[in-house]
């Protein structure tokens, strides 16, 4: 049998990718040599957010008498290896789900390993496949950079970190992105000592810088280490656990999880020779790779390592075999890091706005909005950036309650070239924490209603 669409992993990126090739009309198959899902339900967006949520509960419960709500004689603790099994079943239910829309969308499934050979027959359980065309979204792993004692049991990535079945007394980090800080901020919670060590000289060095400096604050609030702008030396064995060499200083730790960054999965997928970039799968903007009819999506690809990303990316791959013409366009993709409080974020920072546009900036504080105080959630901002003689909205940041649910609102506006105008006239409900999105338009106006003149 002769399938129209072979597709290489079973993330995100992939299974959407059979989806979408499927409901086309086209034949369809996917190898995954893991577990259905990929990095994002298995061991990376869904885990986390599980654990994050048991976080935000404990940080309620500790502010709870604040709101009246009192709480007598309470130990408050966390059972680890319950934890771990909630997240084990929230994980298993959406894997068996993504199983069951494959299925559903008649789509055949091989779970195994795969290889392109050089006449794009793949190769898979020791057997032989033809696609007239092959999508690779193999994804990704978390990178360990060459430091000196790395390679330690009680160094570990965030795959072994989502596996614990217990607390570290003493946990460090390195590397202060996305992953970094939202593990800070759980084992933080769960009772850990947190030191987190960032080369850059702040953490989140991709966000908004104003954001970077509120997570920071909030994170040293919590009782979490940060150090930034140095670097780990090396990592020495000391009794069960490690000492960090980080510059002058030492930082002993009982496990040390490394968190910059993540390679992609590309050894031994495929005999064709495609032009690389960086180790990632160079594609055109069409998402397809220098050999014709082999396309490359996610995370493999390096462009933007985000789940929706990679799923956006495997539609248009798809699109585009079935004989139309899209181009893949990144720059209305939001990001989110949810922390306590959460982040969202689309397009430009202030700082890459100002480098190629004379800008306009509106921030309203999540202090000055209704639900928000009245939700004990006041900490936090909403930003616009916009540019100053058509007013088109070129980024928006948000940080505060919800901000990754209310980032759709603003990729929405983007991504159909709203103007700031717009946003200030467009009517929001009362009390609702989306109001600050329109405040923070209007401030960028100079007529924002619940700000000081």
């Amino acid at each position: 049998m002769i399938y129209d669409i072979a597709v290489i992993g079973g993330g995100p990126a992939g299974y959407v990718a059979a989806i979408k090739a499927a409901q086309g009309g086209a034949k369809t198959i996917l190898f995954e040599k893991d577990v259905l899902g990929g990095t994002c339900l298995n061991r990376g967006c869904i885990p986390t957010k599980t654990y994050l949520k048991s976080a935000e509960v404990i940080e309620g419960i500790r502010h709870a008498a604040d709101r009246g709500v009192i709480l007598e004689n309470t130990v408050l603790s966390v059972d680890m290896p319950k934890a771990l099994k909630e997240k084990n079943k929230v994980v298993k239910k959406l894997t068996g789900g993504v199983g069951a829309l494959l299925k559903s969308n008649g789509v055949e499934v091989v779970n195994a390993a795969a290889k392109i050979k050089s006449d794009r027959t793949i190769e898979a359980g020791g057997q032989a496949y033809e696609a007239k065309h092959v999508i690779i979204a193999s994804g990704s792993r978390a990178a360990k950079p060459p430091i000196p004692g790395a390679q330690m049991d009680c160094v570990v990535t965030s795959d072994e970190m989502l596996a614990l079945d217990y607390v570290p007394e003493k946990l460090a980090i390195i590397g202060g992105g996305v992953i970094g800080v939202e593990m800070a901020m759980v084992f933080g919670a769960f009772g850990a000592q947190v030191t987190v060590i960032e080369l850059m000289e702040r953490i989140l060095p991709t966000m908004d810088e104003d954001i970077s400096k509120l997570i920071h604050k909030t994170l040293a609030k919590n009782g979490v280490n940060v150090m930034t702008g140095v670097k780990v030396n090396a990592i020495e064995k000391a009794g069960d656990g490690a000492v960090l060499r980080v510059g002058e200083q030492n930082v002993e730790a009982d496990l040390c999880l490394i968190s910059v960054g993540r390679a992609p999965c590309v050894e031994d997928i495929c005999e064709v020779d495609l032009e690389m970039d960086r180790g990632f799968i160079k594609t055109d903007e069409y998402c397809e790779t220098s050999a014709p009819g082999i396309y490359a999506v996610g995370d493999v690809t390096g462009r933007m390592m985000l789940a929706h990303a990679g799923s956006l990316m495997g539609e248009i791959a798809v699109a585009n075999i079935l004989g139309e013409r899209h181009r893949c366009d990144l720059s209305s993709i939001p990001a989110c890091v949810y922390t306590h409080p959460e982040i969202g974020c689309v397009g430009m920072t202030e700082a890459q706005a100002k480098e190629s546009s004379d800008v306009i900036t509106g921030v309203f504080p999540f202090a000055a909005n209704g639900r928000a105080l009245a939700s004990g959630e006041g900490e936090g901002f909403a930003k616009i950036v916009a540019n100053r003689n058509t007013h088109e909205i070129l980024g928006v940041h948000i940080v505060g309650p919800s901000a990754a649910e209310l980032i759709a609102e603003a990729v929405l506006a983007k991504r159909n070239e709203l103007t700031v105008d717009e946003l200030a006239d467009t009517m929001h409900a009362h009390p609702t924490f989306s109001e600050a999105l329109m405040e923070a338009a209007g401030a960028a106006l100079g007529r924002c209603v619940h700000l000081p003149k």
